[in-house]
């Protein structure tokens, strides 16, 4: 077993090792970030065969994740070690944010054995420090126009070091913040709190340094971050008195000007899917997108599941299988028939919502050509038939590829022609070419009537 331990501030030292002389720029690779953040993600750190390794809960939840390996050690030796502690959990091993040289090692050192898929609400925001200080060019002119307009109206203004003392005056402006927009209970909310928390708690230790910005004598903003590697500086945090016009601009700039001649570039991290922080984050033209990935190591059956697809619908990408891999496979989710060579023909069952009930969604339906003609397919459609109604569904829908598997499935139990709607949280596309509606059938199992019109199912994790 690997020797993990809770992250403390005294490993940052020893991690910075790793980093400071890298060119990563990746905010996840920030020790402040890694530390503030362990009351959620339980993150823990070990060094392995010459690596720094890090371990954590993924979101917080019972998911087991780790991060790329760091240094040079022997690669295929720190997986392995990393497999075998996954092993210990009953888990797969699961790598998160990796960039993008990092999957093609993966590729190069294991080929297919492991599925890698991108998440933009995951990608980091770079900008050259330079440009956020000068704000030159039309690109920046709103930007201008917003400083303008804050230094109009508040004329006595001026920026701050952050230091002890304004700890608390901080803290009861993100209290203001979340109470005047009745977030202050949100998960996120709570743990973004108790991050800052504990940042302010170790604030020298953990290399943090911030700004404030102050209309009068009244707090209205504040930021705070730590350096990444030797020329990058992630910014953790940065709040802002909505009720004051131009203070997120403001301190922006502000600060970026306050910090040292060597930062040559900010990440102000990822903006998490949500719409408003994308739009704002892209408003001040980042120079690169710092692209962050997923890898799972595939289990037996989900490297048959790579070799079926691959072979019955050779026109899927395979960033879309990959995605599917990482995102929605789950080896009890997969039926399968097996001969002297292994898997040779596999389905899957999804659980959906529905307003009907629940419903098991049949997809990925495949046999291997050393197989077919031997009832495979039929077999595995009762099979999830059966699964599905001990499982609690009222049916088992599905969307055929072609009139030649309409035929089919209608032969097998399965009527209906109606729009199915399936939703999911990454818009992944379940159907045949269209992540909003395709031509759905249904097997029912409790005697209900295939609907008459579009059915709306959501997804079930």
């Amino acid at each position: 077993m690997i020797p993990f331990r809770p992250v403390t501030p005294a490993d940052r030292a020893r991690f910075e090792h790793y980093t400071q002389a890298s060119e990563r720029q990746n905010c996840d690779l920030a020790f402040a970030n890694i530390y503030c953040w362990k009351g959620l993600y339980r993150s823990e750190l070990a060094e392995v065969e010459g690596d720094m390794v890090i371990r954590f809960r993924i979101d917080g939840g019972e998911q087991i994740g780790y991060m790329f390996p760091l240094g040079e050690g022997d690669l295929p030796r720190v997986i392995e070690a990393l497999r075998s502690d996954a092993a210990s959990f009953g888990q797969p091993l699961r790598l998160m944010g990796l960039e993008w040289e990092d999957c093609c090692t993966l590729k190069q050192h294991y080929g297919g054995a492991f599925a890698v898929d991108r998440r933009r609400s995951m990608s980091d925001y770079i900008y050259r420090r330079e440009d956020l200080c000068r704000l030159s060019g039309k690109h920046f002119q709103p930007k201008r126009n917003h400083l303008n307009r804050f230094r109009t109206h508040y004329p006595n203004h001026r920026f701050e070091p952050l230091t002890p003392d304004r700890f608390t005056e901080c803290l009861r402006l993100e209290q203001t913040w979340c109470q005047n927009n009745d977030r202050c209970r949100e998960a996120a909310i709570v743990a973004e709190r108790e991050a800052m928390q504990c940042a302010f708690d170790h604030f020298e230790e953990l290399g943090l340094r911030g700004g404030c910005l102050y209309v009068e004598d009244r707090l209205v903003a504040f930021t705070y971050g730590s350096t990444v590697n030797h020329n990058t500086f992630v910014i953790h945090v940065e709040k802002a008195d909505t009720h004051i016009e131009g203070a997120f601009a403001m301190i922006n700039h502000a600060f970026a000007q306050s910090l040292d001649e060597q930062i040559e570039w900010i990440n102000r991290e990822e903006d998490l899917g949500i719409e408003g922080l994308r739009k704002a984050k892209l408003s001040y033209n980042p120079t690169h997108l710092v692209d962050k990935y997923s890898a799972v190591a595939l289990s037996e059956e989900g490297l048959a599941c790579r070799r079926l697809w691959e072979e019955a619908f050779p026109t899927d990408e395979e960033r879309f299988l990959d995605r599917f891999l990482v995102r929605y496979f789950r080896p009890e989710r997969m039926l399968t028939c097996r001969d002297e060579q292994g898997i040779v023909a596999m389905a899957h069952l999804i659980p959906f919502a529905t307003e009907r009930g629940m419903v098991g969604y049949l997809y990925g339906v495949a046999t291997a050509s050393s197989a077919r003609g031997q009832g495979l397919a039929s077999e595995l459609i009762e099979r999830a038939a059966t699964e599905a109604h001990r499982a609690g569904c009222v049916a088992v829908v599905l969307i055929p590829g072609s009139e030649f598997l309409r035929t089919f499935y209608a032969a097998r139990g399965f009527s209906g022609h109606f729009p199915l709607q399936l939703t999911t949280p990454d818009y992944f596309d379940f159907g045949t070419g269209s992540p909003d509606s395709d031509w759905g059938m249904w097997r029912s199992l409790d005697g209900s009537p295939a609907p008459e019109e579009a059915l709306q199912a959501t997804y079930i994790d």
